[in-house]
């Protein structure tokens, strides 16, 4: 009896830890957030105006919602299509390279407090102006893709419809690895949750260092990848180049906010579907951790 005491009273401290921690989000939410969502909610049924004498709303139901899906496929699916083929290719991108460099950055060597500082700084410095004005002058570019004309070998082997993302992708590529500090920080942390004992048991048994990273590392890293997944696709659809954020503007309040949740729908879409084939290769894999 006392033990069922003792369990139930140290789930009932793990639930009150975790209601502390995420206590000060959910405040902040509803001070700051939560109308300004519901509201934009409501003005996406409404045609807005703003007039002299204050704001003018008049219903118009599911207008917005009809003419941006059905009418208009300048406004979404000319600039949302492009872009999630990108997505493809950018978020493996992102996942791969932020692992490997967590590994790196977590063996000893000299200097490494200064390298891990070096991978982060990025994601401080760069704002949404910056990293604009940077692919404007094409500075997110790699050399050797402009060197040896890869750009255009990529155009005239692959059709408009992937070959025009796969080009944007390598025209930004270096920018895509500046955003990836907060992945790389999350697998880094990740990587540290794996005991040195399982390494050293491993090399007692004779495991080459390939083996050690697809039998221990990998396996052991699964629940961040999933993390890290979900991460950089919400930071990816919310990427200040992103051509469908553009069109979110304050010239029909209405008509823009009916964007934003239609994108909104569209991002949790993607990210389900993302998770689902995480699942799934994760299961036919074996390194599901259970």
């Amino acid at each position: 009896m006392t033990a069922k005491r003792s369990k139930l009273s140290g789930q009932a401290i793990r639930k009150l830890e975790g209601s502390l921690f995420i206590a000060p989000w959910f405040i902040g939410f509803l001070a700051f957030m939560a109308f300004p969502i519901g509201y934009s909610l409501y003005m996406s049924f409404h045609q807005v105006a703003i007039m002299s004498t204050g704001i003018e709303v008049n219903p118009v139901g599911l207008k917005h919602y009809k003419y941006i899906l059905l009418e208009n496929g300048d406004i979404l699916y000319n600039s949302l299509f492009p872009f999630l083929r990108q997505s493809l290719f950018m978020i493996p991108i992102i996942l791969i390279f932020s692992l490997l460099v967590a590994i790196m950055l977590n063996q000893k060597f000299p200097g490494r407090p200064l390298f891990r500082s070096i991978f982060f700084l990025p994601v401080i410095f760069t704002t949404g102006e910056v990293v604009r004005e940077f692919m404007t002058q094409g500075e997110g570019e790699l050399g050797f893709l402009q060197r040896y004309n890869i750009a255009s070998l990529v155009s005239e082997n692959l059709s408009a419809a992937w070959g025009g993302p796969i080009v944007a992708v390598m025209g930004s590529f270096v920018l895509i690895l500046w955003y990836s500090g907060v992945q790389i920080l999350i697998f880094l942390a990740g990587r540290q949750t794996i005991g040195a004992s399982v390494y050293e048991a491993a090399r007692i048994d004779g495991a080459t260092p390939w083996e050690v990273f697809w039998k221990i590392t990998l396996p052991g890293m699964t629940p961040f990848i999933l993390l890290n997944l979900i991460y950089t696709t919400v930071d990816l659809f919310t990427f200040p180049t992103n051509p469908i954020l553009s069109q979110v503007s304050s010239n029909n309040y209405g008509q823009s906010s009916a964007l934003a949740w239609i994108y909104f729908v569209i991002i949790l879409v993607f990210l389900g579907i993302a998770l689902w084939v995480f699942q799934k290769v994760n299961k036919a894999s074996g390194m599901g951790t259970g």
